[in-house]
């Protein structure tokens, strides 16, 4: 097992000391960002001056990051419908759970399923309905509940992710997720010991390259400090997946997240009618992704184990 890598623990904080990703150990200051979410601190955003991964750095620590997350604000975990930002989540969610399940299934016909952060289960739901063997890790315990008793799932805590048997699933997905996860090398490597070897990992993550992330800046609600340690591209992603064994078969763009995103980011500003300005740009950033889906809001990676001779 991969020991942690590239943090030393100062206080209730983790400092990143080296890139995880590539090893690197200097890096550069890009700007600070504000939690828009729950307390309105700021933190600190850098990138590695050697490949170029962007992290935030200094985010809390074990126990103190979950109370970043208790809001009801927070969709993903609370599953309100409340104001028409988060109306549009749940749109562009059910498109995006049919979009997802076919994606899996174009892969991996059938078998079991492990998928990181199930959150509220929607998709979790939509796979086990289809007959798969669904088990969801999802360490917010309201958003565990809601996967519960809304859709009947098996959902466990972080923890349990380290005790599973080895070589057990046939895919493992991760929706927004890897950019939440404090120790990404440790977490890289488990989920290549669960996998079959023929098995498939598909990851979600927002683009830091994207074409809304580059209009907005500092205000990019993708950026989401501090719940979002990670900002990934398509080229330091890459690396970390060749890193722990794998190959990336595909990737895909998704579109409809820049959308929902634009609309944060706008409210961010604090400019006028958010909503239509965050519309706009996210239908510009849609057009943008049907010549060059590398400038998505979001990307998704389909990754295949690399075969050893």
């Amino acid at each position: 097992m991969i020991e942690k890598i590239g943090f030393i623990r100062l206080m209730e904080t983790e400092h990143i000391e080296e890139c995880p990703v590539c090893g690197g150990k200097k890096f550069s200051r890009k700007f600070t960002c504000e939690d828009y979410f729950v307390s309105h601190e700021k933190f600190t955003v850098y990138c590695c001056d050697v490949c170029q991964f962007t992290f935030t750095q200094d985010v809390p620590s074990g126990e103190a990051m979950a109370r970043y997350y208790e809001t009801a604000d927070y969709v993903s975990h609370s599953d309100t419908r409340k104001g028409l930002i988060n109306s549009v989540y749940h749109q562009v969610r059910k498109k995006m759970v049919r979009r997802k399940a076919k994606l899996v299934g174009k892969k991996q016909p059938a078998g079991r399923l492990l998928d990181m952060g199930c959150g509220t289960g929607y998709f979790a739901g939509a796979m086990k309905q289809k007959g798969w063997d669904v088990i969801g890790i999802e360490p917010a315990e309201q958003a565990a509940e809601i996967a519960r008793n809304k859709f009947g799932l098996e959902v466990k805590p972080s923890s349990a992710l380290f005790v599973l048997q080895e070589k057990q699933f046939n895919a493992i997905t991760l929706w927004h997720v890897l950019e939440h996860l404090a120790d990404l090398n440790k977490y890289m490597d488990r989920f290549s010991r669960l996998l079959e070897d023929d098995g498939t990992l598909i990851i979600a993550v927002p683009n830091v390259n994207s074409y809304d992330a580059g209009k907005y800046g500092k205000y990019w609600a993708a950026y989401d400090v501090p719940r979002h340690i990670w900002h990934f591209s398509a080229d330091t992603f890459r690396i970390l997946a060749e890193k722990y064994g794998f190959r990336i078969s595909e990737i895909r763009a998704m579109p409809f997240d820049a959308f929902y995103i634009s609309m944060l980011s706008e409210k961010y500003k604090k400019n006028k009618f958010p909503g239509i300005r965050g519309f706009l740009t996210g239908f510009t950033a849609y057009l943008i992704c049907l010549t060059n889906k590398k400038k998505s809001s979001s990307l998704i990676y389909i990754l295949d184990k690399i075969k050893s001779d």
